[in-house]
Formats: structure tokens, sequence, C-alpha cells
């Protein structure tokens, strides 16, 4: 009998994760050089929030000089209550949370301690292979009929 996944399954361990009074600047630019949206913001050991890509956009609007972008921390743009969950929780609880809140990311803890980030991306890649496990590529590559 097949057991529903577990988000631990699934999970980015071991996230990158940033400070929340470094500079704005500094989180978009571990984004970039990591070629990642998200970040889990930390203080004192102990998760507080999320900054994405896409907050740091917004904030600093098209031009990117209102307000100036040296003075912006990551507190003044993070999410302080983004979605965690535990590493045990099921997929099934996650994607459905996740879809209905309309969010691209859950944070997972362990014993309240930050384990891994899962990301809308994560979701679309996991699901993709499972197609292809469930319903692979003729040999040939000729599936014309």
């Amino acid at each position: 009998m097949k057991r529903e996944p577990r988000i631990k399954q699934l999970m980015t361990p071991f996230p990158y994760a940033i400070e929340r009074d470094a500079g704005v600047l500094d989180a978009r630019k571990m984004m970039l050089e990591h070629r990642i949206r998200h970040l889990p913001v930390m203080h004192n050991h102990e998760l507080v929030g999320l900054i994405s890509d896409r907050d740091i956009k917004l904030m600093l609007g098209p031009e990117f000089d209102y307000p100036s972008p040296r003075e912006l921390r990551v507190d003044d743009v993070m999410v302080e209550d983004p979605y965690v969950v535990d590493l045990d929780t099921t997929l099934r609880t996650v994607l459905k949370h996740m879809a209905d809140a309309h969010i691209g990311t859950a944070l997972i803890t362990r014993s309240g301690r930050l384990a891994g980030i899962f990301t809308a991306t994560d979701a679309c890649r996991h699901f993709a292979r499972y197609l292809e496990d469930e319903f692979p590529p003729p040999v040939d590559g000729n599936d014309a009929a």
C-alpha cells in the first residue's frame, strides 16, 4: 500500500537564509548569486519571516530609487507571517493551502527550526517527474498515429 508523501520528501533542505537586519541589496545579491527567489529571514537563529525577489521589486518600484535601496533592511520588506509547516506534514495539505491562499512558498521546520523550503517551482518539478514516471514517452520517439 502506498503512503501519502510528506513534504520532507520533496522540500529543498538546508535553504539559504538571511538575517532580518541585512540590507535589501544583500538579499537581492544572494538571490541572484544562488539563482533563488525566496529567502527565509532569521533573527537570533529563529525563523521570523520570508523575503522574495517580488517583495523587493514591489518595494523599490520600477525606478529602484525610492525608497533608497541602500537604506532598506530585510525587515522593512519581509513577510512576517509566512506559511510554515512541520516536515511531517502531508504534501496534499501543503499543496492545498498554497493553492487556496495563493502563495508560492512554504517554509519547513523540524522542532521549530528551519529545515527546508518548498516552492511552487518545486511542486511543478516534482509533478513533471511524476507524469514522466506514470506516462513515459514512447521508446521509439514516434507517437504519431
